[in-house]
């Protein structure tokens, strides 16, 4: 969010985050008032704790390595997306639907990832509100068939089908997770990544018990529950992509 604010400022060349100790560091040439109240526009409390003169040179040799992380990561959530979105469509499982929305939620993240380290402030604004619009229409799309699948009979999903696939995702989303561990930076859009990525593991795992419990109760509501708490991730993912796009 503080990328997308201050990306239109000029005078700022650099920003690095340390989100550990909850502190940004700006280098700008000027302009420090409207940086310090584009800030503070956000509401986060903050306050400045020094400013000074810096004599060093600013090179990010960390950018590009984040970035091939990210187009690595992104390509890998979007290949699991179609992979789960069309064998949950055959095994009539609302929780690998769900799950799969969730990974092209997260795809989404990561784009917009990759142009806050590169690219317009238009450019920006008009992915975030595009993606956020398309999340929320699936995440209120899945609430609805989650309800509809409840009330209306419906074959019990293939307890089979989720299991190997989720298990295929529960794969990706760990290699996600092993290649930005490697990433030598502390930066927001990194550490963010991370997080998504280990809520979908979690998601994962989720599948894979309402799968379990399926086949043995031979039952189709475990699948039912577990596809509207992962929707709720989704929304979840809709509503902070708004709020970047703002």
């Amino acid at each position: 969010m503080l990328r997308m604010k201050l990306a239109g400022f000029s005078p700022i060349k650099k920003l690095s985050f340390d989100l550990g100790n909850r502190n940004l560091t700006v280098f700008h040439e000027g302009g420090l008032e409207d940086i310090k109240a584009a800030i503070a526009s956000l509401n986060f409390g903050d306050s400045i704790t020094e400013s000074c003169p810096y004599e060093g040179t600013l090179i990010d040799e960390n950018d590009l390595s984040d970035k091939k992380l990210l187009w690595s990561v992104m390509i890998i959530n979007f290949s699991v997306f179609v992979v789960e979105i069309i064998f949950g469509i055959i095994a009539h499982s609302m929780g690998l639907v769900a799950d799969a929305l969730d990974e092209l939620s997260d795809a989404f993240v990561y784009a917009l990832s990759l142009y806050a380290i590169s690219g317009t402030l238009l450019v920006k604004k008009r992915i975030a509100r595009f993606s956020g619009a398309l999340q929320l229409g699936l995440a209120l799309w899945g609430f609805v068939e989650v309800v509809r699948r409840f009330i209306d009979a419906e074959i019990i999903p293939n307890s089979l089908i989720m299991i190997i696939f989720s298990c295929i995702a529960l794969v990706g989303n760990t290699a996600t997770l092993i290649l930005l561990g490697k990433s030598k930076t502390k930066e927001v859009h990194i550490k963010s990544s991370q997080i998504f990525s280990s809520n979908d593991v979690i998601a994962n795992i989720g599948v894979i018990v309402a799968a379990i419990l399926v086949f043995i109760l031979q039952n189709r509501i475990p699948d039912l529950v577990i596809g509207a708490i992962v929707f709720s991730f989704v929304l979840r993912g809709a509503i902070v992509i708004f709020k970047l796009s703002k």
